[in-house]
C-alpha cells in the first residue's frame, strides 16, 4: 500500500514538471521527462498525456500531438475532455481544421461532449460542408473564439463575409463590439473608431458594452478627451454609466496627468450610487501616485480599508512606483511639521525594502518611534522583511514583538521569517515556523511554500520538498514557477 502511495507521488511530480516545460514551450524537455518516468517504471496517467499533448500543441506540432494520443489509446488509458480539447486546439491553431473536425467527431462518438470553445472552432467547419447556414449568433461565437486564439485574420475574414451584400447573416452589435476589441488588442485605435462609426452608419445602435469597449481603448492610451466624449454619449443616449465606464474614464484622466479630474469622476460615481470596487480604487491610487501625490494616494488607501475592502498587491505597488517623489514629499511634510501616520510609514518602509534600501527603512522606524506612532501589524511585517535580509536575530526579535503587542502575525510576516531562515540555511527553524503558521490557522500560500522548499533544498532535504508538494495539492494551493523550480531541483538531487 505504501509503495502505491509513493508511485502516485512520483507521477504527480513528473506531471507538474512536464506542465512547467509546456508552459515555457520546451517540448524536448517535456518529452524527455515522459521517457524518463517510464525508465523508472513510473506509469504515465491521463494527466501526463494531456500535459504532453498540450506541450506540442503550444508550438504547433499537431502531428506529434496526434501520435501521443495514439500511444495513450494503446496504453489503454481513456482520453478525457481535456485530451480532446488539447488536440483540437493543437490542430486548429496550426490551421488544420480538417484534423480538428475529425477529433471533434471522435470526441462525440466516445461520449465526451465538447465545450463551447471546441464547438466554435470545429463544428463551424462541419456546418460548411452541409446545407446548414450558420446564423449571426454562431458566427459571433466563432469570431469571439478566433480573437481569443489570436487568429485575427480569420476573424476579419468572417466579419467581412457577413458584411457582403448577399450575406445571409448580417453583423449585429455583438459582432461589431468583438471587432472593436480585436483592433484594441492590436493597438489600432483609428480602426476601433472606424468600426464604431461603420456600426452607426449601418443603423446599429451601440449598447453600454460597445461604448465601454471604445472607452477602454482611449483610456489605455491616455486619450482623456476622446474617452470623456464617449462617456457623454453614454448619458446622452439614455444609458447609465456602470463601474466599467467610470473606471475607464478615471484611468484616462490618470494617464493624462489630470488627477483632479480623476477625483471628480470618482466623486460623481459615488453621487450616482454606483458603488466603487477595488479596481476603481486602484485606478484612483494610480492617478495620484503616478503624478507624485503620495499623501492623496495614501488617503485613498485608507479609505479603501475604511470601506471594508482589503487592498491587494496592486494597491501597494502602485504607491511604490513614484518612490523618489514620495521620499521628497515625506521630507517636505516633516519640515512643515505635518504629522504622518502609520499607513504612510508602512508605504515608505515597504518601498525601501522593495528597493533594497534597508538602512533607509530602519531610519523610518526611528522616526516612528521618535514620534510615538504605534507600530501596526503591517509595519512589523515590513520590518521583518527588512531584517530578514540583514540579521536573523533582529528578524526573530521583531517577530516576537508582534506577538507581545497583541497582534497576530499574518502570512506576510511568517513568509518573511521563512526567507530569513532560508538565508541562514536553517531548514529546521523554517519548518517549525511553517508548522506554527498552520497551528495559528493561517493558510500558507505558494510564496511561503516555495520559501520552505528552498530551505529544504539548501539543507539537503529533497524528500521533504516532495512531501510539501503533495501537501500543496491536498490544500489546493496554486503552484507557481518558484515551486516548480524547487521541485525540479529536489528531483535532480
Amino acid at each position: 500500500m505504501k509503495k502505491q502511495k509513493n508511485y502516485y507521488a512520483r507521477t504527480d511530480i513528473y506531471n507538474m514538471m512536464i506542465r512547467l516545460h509546456a508552459r515555457h514551450k520546451r517540448t524536448d524537455q517535456a518529452r524527455g521527462l515522459f521517457f524518463e518516468m517510464q525508465k523508472w517504471r513510473c506509469k504515465p496517467d491521463v494527466d501526463t498525456y494531456n500535459a504532453l499533448i498540450h506541450a506540442h500543441g503550444q508550438v504547433g506540432q499537431w502531428r506529434w500531438a496526434l501520435n501521443i494520443m495514439e500511444d495513450m489509446l494503446s496504453a489503454a488509458i481513456p482520453p478525457s475532455r481535456s485530451t480532446y480539447n488539447n488536440l483540437i486546439n493543437a490542430c486548429g491553431s496550426s490551421g488544420n481544421w480538417r484534423e480538428a473536425l475529425k477529433v471533434c467527431k471522435k470526441m462525440t462518438e466516445n461520449g465526451v461532449g465538447p465545450d463551447l470553445y471546441s464547438k466554435a472552432l470545429s463544428y463551424f467547419e462541419l456546418m460548411k460542408g452541409t446545407h446548414i447556414r450558420p446564423d449571426t449568433t454562431a458566427l459571433n461565437i466563432v469570431i469571439n473564439c478566433l480573437v481569443k486564439l489570436g487568429q485575427f485574420g480569420k476573424a476579419m475574414d468572417i466579419f467581412n463575409s457577413m458584411r457582403a451584400e448577399r450575406a445571409d447573416s448580417r453583423p449585429d452589435i455583438v459582432t461589431f463590439t468583438s471587432i472593436i476589441h480585436l483592433y484594441s488588442v492590436c493597438g489600432q485605435i483609428e480602426n476601433c473608431k472606424a468600426v464604431f462609426n461603420a456600426m452607426l452608419a449601418e443603423g446599429i445602435q451601440p449598447n453600454i458594452v460597445s461604448y465601454n469597449t471604445l472607452m477602454a481603448v482611449y483610456a489605455s492610451h491616455g486619450m482623456s478627451k476622446e474617452a470623456a466624449a464617449v462617456f457623454d454619449q453614454i448619458k446622452q443616449n439614455g444609458f447609465r454609466p456602470d463601474v466599467v465606464s467610470y473606471t475607464s474614464l478615471l484611468n484616462a484622466y490618470g494617464r493624462s496627468q489630470l488627477p483632479e479630474k480623476a477625483r471628480e469622476i470618482f466623486d460623481m460615481m459615488k453621487r450616482n450610487n454606483c458603488k466603487p470596487n477595488l479596481v476603481i480604487y486602484n485606478a484612483l491610487i494610480d492617478a495620484y501616485g503616478s503624478n507624485g501625490l503620495l499623501p492623496e494616494a495614501v488617503e485613498v488607501l485608507r479609505q479603501v480599508e475604511q470601506d471594508g475592502i482589503k487592498p491587494n498587491i496592486v494597491s501597494i505597488c502602485t504607491l511604490l512606483a513614484p518612490f523618489e517623489k514620495a521620499i521628497a514629499l515625506y521630507k517636505s511634510m516633516r519640515k512643515r511639521k505635518v504629522l504622518a501616520d502609520s499607513v504612510t510609514y508602512t508605504v515608505l518602509i515597504s518601498g525601501s525594502y522593495k528597493l533594497s534600501r534597508y538602512s533607509e527603512a530602519l531610519g523610518f522606524l526611528d522616526d516612528m518611534v521618535g514620534l510615538k506612532i504605534p507600530l501596526t501589524k503591517e509595519v512589523y511585517s515590513s520590518l521583518i522583511c527588512v531584517y530578514s535580509k540583514q540579521a536573523v536575530a533582529e528578524a526573530e526579535s521583531m517577530f516576537n514583538m508582534i506577538k507581545v503587542s497583541g497582534c497576530c502575525p499574518d502570512v506576510v510576516a511568517y513568509t518573511a521569517m521563512l526567507h530569513a531562515y532560508n538565508s541562514a540555511e536553517n531548514w529546521a527553524k523554517a519548518s517549525a515556523i511553517f508548522l506554527e503558521m498552520e497551528e495559528n490557522g493561517i493558510q500558507p500560500d505558494s510564496i511561503a511554500c516555495s520559501a520552505l522548499m528552498r530551505a529544504f533544498n539548501k539543507g539537503g532535504q529533497p524528500s521533504k520538498v516532495l512531501v510539501l508538494a503533495k501537501y500543496m495539492r491536498e490544500k489546493a494551493i496554486p503552484l507557481n514557477d518558484a515551486v516548480f523550480f524547487e521541485m525540479v531541483s529536489a528531483c535532480s538531487m
